[in-house]
């Protein structure tokens, strides 16, 4: 498509998305060019805890629950911020904190 927004990998996201199963991988890079194409992911939700404007993709893949975290709500890019698997109902604090810090390094950058 013509007009699909760029997308970049804060940080260590693309290499921890890359270390995940294929079927997550191959789901994330849909429900990601969805994203890129001005559409909302599949099954998503916003995680305001980070910053204004991430939201979580959520995969399910054979009973585990994986996550992409991103922000889209710039004219002319994506950035991804966190890429892992959740090992429990919560989002574990360690994972919160990698996109926080994220979160606040695009915001300098982008002047939030």
């Amino acid at each position: 498509m013509e007009n699909e927004k760029p997308i970049y990998w804060v940080g260590t996201s693309l290499k921890d998305l890359l270390a995940l199963p294929d079927e997550v991988k191959r789901e994330a890079g849909y429900q990601l060019h969805r994203v890129q194409n001005g559409l909302d992911p599949e099954n998503w939700k916003p995680f305001k805890d980070i910053g204004a404007g991430v939201k979580e993709i959520r995969i399910s893949d054979d009973g585990d629950a994986f996550r992409v975290m991103y922000v889209a709500k710039f004219l002319d890019k994506i950035y991804v911020l966190h890429s892992f698997q959740k090992k429990s109902q919560k989002t574990s604090l360690k994972d919160i904190k990698i996109a926080k810090i994220r979160y606040s390094a695009i915001s300098n950058e982008e002047k939030l």
